[in-house]
């Protein structure tokens, strides 16, 4: 999992198996945040839309979720188009996965422990974050 900023620079980055869905996933990962200040709005995917995830983001946060309904979706609608067009704005992190794809010990995974990968995850962030200073 991994934030950015507007500018599609690395604000956080968390690692853990495969299993787990996204939405349980978005607290860890911005307690691992590499600043002191939380985002003012996330955009996720459609696997982001997530009632309770977004009543938790807001309460506990004050973190504005904005995310495309799934096309399956059951209960009413709660973005409203003037939310989803920061959605336009989603390709900066999608940039930002293929700055991390660049650094072939990451795209192949050679470590087997997490806690070695997310160490070459954070040196390829701090790289990112060197170069676009």
């Amino acid at each position: 999992m991994a934030i950015a900023d507007r500018h599609g620079l690395p604000v956080a980055v968390w690692v853990t198996s495969a299993s787990p869905h996204e939405c349980t996933l978005v607290e860890e990962t911005l307690a691992q945040r590499f600043l002191a200040a939380l985002p003012k709005r996330l955009i996720g995917d459609r696997g982001y839309d997530s009632d309770p995830l977004d009543a938790r983001l807001h309460e506990q946060y004050g973190i504005e979720l904005i995310a495309p309904h799934r096309y399956n979706r059951s209960k009413p609608p709660t973005q409203d188009g003037r939310a989803l067009r920061r959605y336009r704005r989603r390709w900066k992190i999608e940039r930002l996965w293929a700055w991390l794809k660049r650094y072939r010990r990451l795209s192949l995974r050679w470590e087997y422990h997490g806690a070695n990968f997310l160490g070459m995850v954070q040196l390829a962030c701090v790289l990112i974050l060197l170069r676009h200073l």
